[in-house]
């Protein structure tokens, strides 16, 4: 077990920061955001040239560093030794979160596993922004980011969630919304869906319909810009039929995610609205 004390502690670290930064609307950028910036170190930026369009906007001269997914395994050990010596880093992505679909989780678990502190701020993520204004039940939800690119992994993907109460966002290419839409509605039928396209921008549009009509329009006027889905859950009424469902499968699948067995057994009753009894012997084994 480990207790962190963000801001008053002992330590000799520095502090290693998750910064949001705007996902298109500048004025969305946070004071603490930029005074952070300002005083950490160094930042750990995606693309340094993305960022540092940021950076001069806002009169920040702290220098960056490179760090992205293809180099975290290179710049880890770097950005960790810095923070051993005193520095703070402030992590950052080109929109949004650092950690959301985006690099920042390995660093992350590093820098806990060395008894850094870890300092998150509060700031704009597209999933949620889209989600209060989508009109969908905004809790519970799903966040899955971004989708299997192919056809046939995307209906298998649905096929695993198409049971699942919750309103679900997904991220997307404007160019493969409409075959996605396609195969979501082959696997969820016709629900309703909203896609959201340029979010905070000047073309900021949400289309809200049945997953049909969108498909519909989308056909008539094509899609640009960074795009959103959201979809509703599924409304069936009273509990699934256990035999339908994969539910050792179900279990894994959150255990793989980072639950205690117990945990996720308790999590996939409650999701399909069965006894936790019968998952626990299902998963188990000691019932088929």
């Amino acid at each position: 077990m480990q207790i962190q004390k963000s801001v008053k502690h002992s330590l000799s670290y520095g502090t290693l920061y998750l910064v949001p930064t705007p996902i298109g609307n500048l004025q969305d950028m946070t004071f603490r955001a930029v005074e952070t910036l300002k005083a950490v170190d160094i930042i750990a930026a995606e693309d340094t040239r993305n960022t540092g369009l940021l950076l001069k906007h806002f009169e920040i001269e702290t220098r960056q560093i490179s760090f992205h997914d293809h180099n975290a395994y290179e710049k880890i050990p770097l950005l960790l030794d810095l923070l051993r010596s005193g520095k703070s880093i402030a992590q950052v992505s080109d929109a949004g979160l650092p950690s959301i679909s985006d690099p920042g989780h390995d660093l992350v678990k590093a820098a806990i596993a060395e008894n850094i502190p870890v300092v998150a701020l509060p700031g704009a993520s597209a999933g949620i922004t889209a989600l209060i204004a989508s009109g969908l039940v905004p809790q519970p939800h799903l966040f899955y980011g971004f989708l299997p690119r192919k056809s046939g992994q995307q209906q298998s993907f649905f096929e695993e969630k198409k049971n699942y109460p919750e309103t679900q966002i997904f991220y997307e290419s404007p160019h493969r919304v409409k075959a996605t839409l396609e195969n979501m509605q082959a696997v969820y039928g016709d629900r309703s869906v909203v896609v959201v396209r340029e979010l905070t921008k000047l073309y900021e549009e949400y289309q809200r319909g049945h997953i049909s009509e969108v498909i519909d329009f989308i056909a008539d006027n094509p899609l640009k810009g960074e795009c959103l889905i959201i979809v509703s859950g599924h409304e069936g009424s009273g509990a699934c039929d256990a035999d339908d469902l994969d539910l050792v499968a179900e279990v894994d699948r959150l255990i793989a995610a980072g639950s205690k067995p117990n945990q996720a057994i308790k999590e996939v009753a409650k999701r399909y609205q069965l006894k936790k009894q019968e998952v626990y012997d299902r998963y188990h084994g000691l019932r088929q």
